[in-house]
């Protein structure tokens, strides 16, 4: 084989790039794809690999280990050597808790990502053949038709009307229109007789051979692109509000405690040791590990469920959507097509109708399987393979493929006389608005059928065709023949699905390509209510204003384009809305991306399964469900940890910052301080097991920054309230010097803030009502007994503790529980309900049925 550039090939013919290659246009042989692969390798730019010097390289760029090593410099300057081992163990620790999260939470993603895979259709030893496209080689004949990612760099042999849309290599907003012929010296990226890997077929179809694969394509050459990092989520962002929210606290208490330290004389160098382990002990150290352990977690419970998630992300957003918009074919109803009538334009049965849409379709046969095809084409050739029935004799010369803009497609035919005609198939309102003297019966016949609920195709031929091309603008003065029945029936857990996604609050909304009558039929079976319906021929009447308006009223939207699925989407999103769009064909790429949450379906375009955030295995509402309730229990979790940091740790630290102003000696070391933190932070690794009660589970939540903030100036004094009662103690019942002082505050502290997780992870009441999960109950009373037994163990004098006398504990425990029970009361305070307001789903169904009633006393309602 000669080697040949995809430059080379635009300016030869076809001829002579078959010949170059060593192939055929009936495909190579298995022989010459192994061969091949074995030279040339995988079709893929690479694997994409986790690189371990790379996750620890962002660990290292942290900026509170930057803190924690000035901290442990510092240590080692004062002469304080132990405090600065174990400084750098808790580094250690820390950098490599996050390593492990990170580096596993990426390997799973990579892993999860391979289950969806892309296919391509070829010739190969003569026949047609559905393969991965890893396994194309240069030499491959690959057919390509509308929503189809081209898979290699390809010179074009055949095409049928081909656009191709290049816009991410060429930053070309409008297709580019293809052709098969030569070009003399042209870039190849320019040339209309070559589709580069990576581009989508918009309309069209073609037949090309494969010149370049894997990273000697176009796209390999600039395929880092797809390395940059996406846009920052609602959920990023709110994190690092957050983060920047501790920040300013911690820099404001640091600087304030360094300063007044200063002031009163103490040690200067450890003063500002003392100041930096406050700010350590305010910053949210785990809380990246403990979002990414959430959101992994969350990802595998979703594949396991045959949901994948290609951003991790995407799992909290998917909680957030309170509107999903969302196809009927295989979401509401079964999604198995299969052929039940053809009728002639009298309504009654007719084979020749079978015969007439068998010639107008996409499919193929191939040792009796059928490749490629609409699933309606599919359902076509089942019923003709299984009934023996086959169009022998009759030849297709030409094809107007099928686009979403016309909803028809049209094949010009040859029977074995020699007579030529044309065959028309498509929506009916779009083939018989192309028909002359049409039976005024037949719109009544489609309407009978539609309010059945049958999906419905009609058939219309003209015989006056000549040429061997043939053009959109042929489908003129066609002659209506007939239709074409197929069943879809409904899902049988469906209805389920539906009510399980408005208890969570979340409306159900259809946008079909097919007739509304069929949706509605589909929406009663379901018990769905629908209030109003809308076709895209009365959009496209509408201003933005108009249907931002009638958008919460309206519960269908029928025959509708891929622009102005996009425009509802989008209008809807202004509205205020979370939206989500399931979708899984080449016209639902762009409000896939739209969309808040893209999701589609494994057996859908690869160019849908690309734009979409989430992947389903199965195309089930349930489990998207599942995802929701998912987004929202990790959301929770996260939360939960975000206000353990703004009570108890605020507090702890403030009060730190006032017994240093009347102390003579500062209340904790810093190495105690960080070893306290450490400790703490351990025991909350298992909060992303935690069960979170039903409530927050009906709503979305969103960030809220206020409420995080006067949650800290709630709960973080009554936190100190104890801590300076400790100090009382400490001071004038037990005389405490400061390693005693010390001892009973580090023990104090650490209980405090470990066990208060049991109160503020819910807002019932505690155990009785709700109970954490085993592992998270398990490691807080671990860390608890480890902080009690501490200054007992032998290792106390390397911390600078001292045993504590018993008295102490009793008294520990008196305070403890009224710093439970303080807290519960404060709690049922806080989030006193000050009226139960209805959700929005609750708003939304009581508005339409208000709508609903007013027409029967002939007034709209407000």
């Amino acid at each position: 084989m000669t080697p040949l550039t995809l430059q080379d090939a635009a300016t030869i013919e076809c001829p002579d790039v078959y010949a170059r290659l060593e192939a055929s246009p009936h495909g190579l042989s298995s022989e010459q794809v192994a061969e091949r692969l074995a030279v040339f390798g995988a079709n893929s730019l690479g694997e994409r690999k986790v690189q371990a010097f790379v996750v620890l390289g962002r660990q290292v760029r942290n900026p509170l280990l930057i803190l924690l090593v000035v901290t442990a410099l510092a240590s080692v300057f004062l002469g304080e050597h132990t405090d600065a081992a174990i400084i750098l163990v808790i580094i250690v620790m820390s950098v490599g808790l996050g390593f492990v999260n990170e580096y596993r939470s990426e390997r799973a993603m990579i892993d999860l990502t391979k289950r969806v895979r892309h296919r391509a259709i070829v010739l190969r030893d003569g026949r047609t053949c559905d393969v991965d496209v890893a396994m194309l080689v240069p030499g491959d004949i690959v057919l390509l038709a509308v929503g189809d990612i081209v898979p290699a760099d390809m010179r074009l042999c055949e095409t049928d009307e081909l656009t191709c849309d290049e816009a991410v290599l060429t930053g070309e907003s409008l297709p580019a229109e293809k052709t098969p012929g030569a070009v003399s010296a042209q870039a190849a990226m320019s040339a209309p007789c070559c589709a580069l890997m990576g581009t989508t077929v918009k309309s069209g179809s073609a037949k090309g051979i494969v010149i370049a694969t894997g990273t000697t394509t176009a796209f390999g050459t600039i395929a880092a692109r797809l390395a940059e990092h996406p846009p920052q989520t609602a959920f990023q962002a709110g994190l690092a509000q957050f983060s920047g929210l501790l920040v300013r606290v911690a820099a404001v208490l640091t600087i304030s405690i360094f300063v007044v330290n200063s002031a009163l004389h103490h040690a200067l160098l450890e003063s500002l040791l003392f100041s930096l382990a406050i700010a350590v002990g305010l910053t949210p150290q785990l809380l990246p590990a403990i979002v990414t352990v959430s959101l992994a977690t969350g990802a595998e419970r979703l594949a396991r469920r045959a949901v994948i998630v290609k951003r991790l992300v995407s799992i909290e957003d998917l909680g957030n959507i309170d509107v999903l918009f969302t196809d009927k074919t295989g979401t509401l109803t079964e999604g198995s097509i299969a052929f039940r009538a053809s009728l002639d334009a009298q309504g009654q049965a007719s084979g020749e109708i079978f015969r007439l849409g068998l010639l107008c379709t996409d499919a193929a046969i191939s040792n009796g399987d059928i490749i490629g095809g609409t699933a309606l084409d599919r359902a076509l050739w089942e019923h003709a393979l299984a009934a023996g029935v086959h169009p022998n004799g009759t030849v297709r010369i030409a094809e107007a493929p099928f686009d979403y803009e016309r909803k028809r497609m049209s094949v010009a035919v040859q029977d074995a006389s020699g007579k030529r005609s044309m065959i028309t198939k498509g929506a009916p309102e779009a083939v018989l608005a192309r028909c002359v003297h049409v039976d005024p019966h037949a719109q009544a016949i489609v309407d009978d059928l539609f309010s059945t609920g049958q999906r419905v195709i009609a058939i219309a031929t003209r015989d006056d065709v000549l040429g061997d091309t043939l053009q959109p603008s042929d489908e003129r003065d066609l002659r209506f023949r007939g239709f074409i029945c197929f069943a879809d029936p409904v899902k049988a857990d469906a209805a389920q699905s539906i009510e399980r996604l408005r208890r969570l609050d979340v409306d159900v909304r259809i946008i079909t390509g097919d007739n509304e009558k069929v949706a509605v039929k589909v929406c009663s079976e379901l018990g769905i209510p629908v209030e109003e319906t809308r076709s895209g021929s009365a959009l496209e009447s509408m201003s933005d204003a108009e249907l931002k308006e009638a958008l919460p009223r309206t519960t269908i939207f029928a025959r509708v384009t891929p622009d102005q699925k996009s425009r509802i989407i989008r209008l809807q999103r202004e509205l205020g809305s979370d939206v989500g769009f399931l979708g899984d064909g080449v016209n639902d790429a762009v409000a896939l991306h739209y969309a808040d949450v893209g999701i589609s379906v494994d057996s859908g375009t690869d160019v849908a399964k690309d734009a979409a955030d989430v992947v389903l295995l199965h195309k089930d509402l349930g489990v998207l469900a599942d995802g929701v309730v998912e987004g929202r229990r990790i959301f929770s979790n996260t939360i939960k940890y975000v206000l353990m940091g703004t009570s108890s740790n605020f507090g702890n630290m403030f009060s730190a910052a006032g017994a240093s102003l009347f102390l003579p000696f500062l209340p904790m070391t810093a190495s105690q301080i960080l070893l306290n933190n450490l400790l703490y932070d351990v025991s909350e690794m298992t909060i992303p097991t935690d069960r979170v009660d039903e409530e927050l589970l009906r709503r979305p939540s969103h960030w809220d920054i206020g409420f995080i903030r006067r949650f800290m100036l709630v709960f973080g004094p009554i936190s100190s309230i104890f801590d300076f009662m400790t100090y009382g103690i400490m001071l004038f019942v037990f005389h405490a010097g400061a390693a005693l002082f010390r001892s009973g505050w580090f023990v104090e502290s650490l209980l405090t803030q470990s066990l208060i997780i049991f109160v503020i992870r819910t807002q019932r009441v505690p155990f009785f009502r709700s109970m954490p999960s085993p592992a998270l109950l398990v490691t807080t009373l671990c860390c608890v007994i480890v902080g009690a037994v501490l200054p007992f163990s032998p290792i106390a004098g390397f911390f600078g503790f001292v045993p504590l006398p018993l008295l102490f504990f009793g008294i520990l425990l008196a305070m403890i529980a009224a710093y439970l029970l303080l807290v519960e009361a404060a709690k049922g305070l806080f989030f006193r309900p000050r009226r139960t307001l209805p959700s929005s789903a609750d708003l939304r169904r009581t508005r339409r049925l208000g709508r609903l009633a007013s027409r029967f006393v002939g007034k709209e309602a407000p």
